[in-house]
């Protein structure tokens, strides 16, 4: 994922979220709004129960790959905010990429209802 394809600012955080659109999993909250620049973004939120920040960093890293797997920047309609859950550590890299999959499709079919 680019850096210019992520989200880092509090206010958008806060922004996005606040508008209440999200989709949810075991594993992962997804927050979605029509997106405000000429590309998708995304953000990814790890909550500290889930480990130290070694465990954090890798959770992101692994995240942001799923991510950059999934969207297609360019023509996706919606910023992403993703927050991990602590299911996430009980499955495979796999699974949990199916399930981020899954829920973002989900995402951009509810954007248009």
């Amino acid at each position: 994922m680019k850096r210019a394809d992520r989200i880092r600012k509090n206010e958008e955080f806060s922004r996005i979220i606040g508008r209440h659109h999200s989709i949810a999993s075991d594993s992962f909250v997804v927050y979605f709004d029509p997106r405000t620049e000429d590309h998708a973004r995304a953000g990814i939120s790890v909550s500290k129960k889930l480990g130290d920040a070694v465990d954090r960093n890798r959770i992101k890293r692994q995240v942001r790959e799923m991510i950059r797997a999934i969207v297609d920047f360019d023509v996706c309609p919606i910023d992403l905010i993703v927050i991990v859950r602590k299911d996430y550590l009980s499955k495979t890299f796999k699974e949990n990429k199916n399930n981020l999959e899954k829920i973002i499709k989900k995402a951009i079919i509810k954007q248009y209802e």
